[in-house]
């Protein structure tokens, strides 16, 4: 059983994942929440696998709530709520450890899939939201933009064998795990031992990250 809690400020849009989320049996609403100063308090007292969670909220957003959520229980995976027009909120998301993003008016199975993926430790990017992230993430960030960085980054990608780049490129492409063994002939314990390396050489967290840094890199 997957127990998530839902944190959104309208109740109206809580109401609508509970009904889609209902429609799976492995998947357990635990809590809800209306903001991420609740959520904390939430967690004080129980821990679920997922968090699902807006990112525009009164009194402590989601943004705040996931850096937060992350520092103290690491473990809990958390799933941002947006929708197209909120690329910086997501980006710093992203940053402070979110393990992922699912656009609000996503289909009622894609939201269930994102949920099953996250807590097999995947993450199923949108690439069309991805793509969208990158040229915001590229236009925000002036840093990344200066030749030395990018050229510090790629000094990075030739710490990974030939193996471990053919992995980061397909999580960039939006990959699952599954995905991943099927193309490369792999096995899912061998392909989860690659993502660690690649995260510990490329001094990254998750596989949106992976995704925004292979993608600006290698276009």
């Amino acid at each position: 059983m997957i127990n998530v809690v839902l944190v959104d400020d309208q109740q109206i849009v809580r109401e609508g994942l509970k009904i889609i989320l209902s429609l799976d049996n492995e998947i357990n609403i635990l809590k809800e929440a209306e903001n991420g100063k609740q959520l904390l308090k939430i967690l004080q007292e129980i821990q679920p696998d997922i968090i699902l969670m807006d990112i525009r909220m009164p009194f402590m957003n989601g943004v705040e709530a996931t850096k937060i959520v992350k520092e103290k229980y690491n473990n809990i995976k958390v799933i941002i709520l947006t929708t197209f027009n909120e690329d910086e909120y997501v980006l710093q998301g992203i940053r402070n450890g979110a393990d992922g993003y699912i656009l609000k008016d996503a289909r009622s199975h894609d939201i269930i899939k994102a949920i099953k993926a996250a807590y097999n430790g995947d993450i199923l990017l949108d690439p069309a939201v991805t793509t969208k992230l990158i040229r915001a993430f590229n236009s925000m960030s002036i840093d990344k933009q200066n030749p030395r960085i990018i050229n510090k980054q790629k000094k990075k990608l030739e710490l990974l064998t030939q193996r471990e780049m053919d992995v980061a490129k397909l999580v960039a492409q939006g990959n699952s795990n599954k995905d991943i063994c099927h193309t490369l002939f792999l096995t899912e314990g061998t392909v989860k031992n690659y993502l660690t390396n690649i995260f510990e050489k490329l001094e990254l967290s998750s596989r949106t990250e992976l995704a925004l840094f292979i993608n600006q890199i290698e276009p």
